[in-house]
């Protein structure tokens, strides 16, 4: 949010947050040298966690705004997108839990499944789920398909787990659980 917004990631140096104005800007760079792809992810605002995740399927949040304007001004740039709860969850876990902390993973499913098809919308080109929700590929494919979203691509985030940039990640993004 906001612009003019550079911001470095301690456990990941040389990484920065940026706004979105700073971000088409490195885009315009990708472009121009060739790079096929970026991938985005976003630090939401506290005030717009919950219990939930639903900013995280809110088609006029952060990440399909972003996505929506890398691909106005950079239409060949592809997208990639984090299906994923934990930046948006007041809790910082990738999945929605009960009362007694267990997790629900149905309901998060219907979740992730929201949040996958508004990034397909905004144009993302590859949805990439990184929790491990039993049944989400099919059922955002099923969704992707049902709603006309036939190329977005569903990317496995298998090898992310095993990085030692998994712990840094959840810093980069805000959600310390």
């Amino acid at each position: 949010e906001g612009s003019g917004r550079r911001e470095k990631v301690a456990s990941m140096p040389g990484v920065e947050r940026l706004s979105l104005d700073l971000l088409l800007s490195l885009a315009e760079e990708a472009s121009r040298l060739a790079i096929p792809v970026l991938a985005v992810f976003p630090v939401i605002e506290a005030g717009k966690k919950d219990l939930n995740g639903s900013e995280s399927f809110n088609a006029n949040g952060l990440v399909p705004r972003t996505v929506s304007a890398l691909k106005k001004e950079f239409p060949n740039l592809g997208v990639m997108t984090d299906v994923a709860l934990d930046p948006y969850t007041s809790h910082g876990q990738d999945g929605l839990i009960d009362d007694q902390g267990r997790l629900l993973n149905d309901e998060t499913v219907e979740v992730l499944v929201k949040q996958a098809l508004v990034q397909s919308q905004a144009g993302a080109d590859i949805v990439a789920p990184s929790d491990m929700m039993d049944g989400r590929i099919g059922a955002i494919r099923k969704a992707l398909e049902t709603n006309g979203q036939i190329h977005t691509r569903i990317m496995a985030y298998a090898a992310k787990y095993a990085s030692s940039f998994y712990g840094p990640f959840r810093d980069a993004v805000g959600s310390g659980a």
